[in-house]
């Protein structure tokens, strides 16, 4: 049996799994669509451990509120998380997503309960 932390954290890979090709979303919009809108550090944590879940997460696909690459300091290199987006067709600069709003994805608008 999982603990809590694990259920959440396996809840959140299941988010992170749906996000399009293309798209991202925020930490926040994921702890809000998990009814815990103040739980985006733990959605966070879990980022920093999905390397370790069973099956893909596209973990570069999440980023903070303002489309920042926050998390790139958790990939294999400092570029990678910046070279899997712009290979879906999103352009980065200095570490933010040009046009973030374009490609935001808001998994309480997108996922249906």
């Amino acid at each position: 049996m999982m603990n809590e932390k694990g259920t959440f954290f396996e809840k959140v890979y299941e988010v992170v799994r749906k996000i399009p090709s293309g798209r991202v979303t925020t930490y926040g919009a994921i702890a809000r669509y998990l009814g815990s809108p103040q739980s985006s550090r733990m959605v966070g944590w879990a980022m920093n451990q999905s390397q370790y879940a069973k099956g893909y997460v596209p973990a570069h696909r999440v980023v903070n509120r303002n489309g920042m690459l926050t998390g790139k300091h958790h990939f294999e290199g400092p570029d990678v998380m910046r070279e899997l987006l712009e290979n879906e067709g999103l352009e980065i600069e200095d570490d933010l997503i040009k046009r973030f709003l374009e490609y935001f994805w808001d998994p309480v608008k997108e996922l249906n309960l």
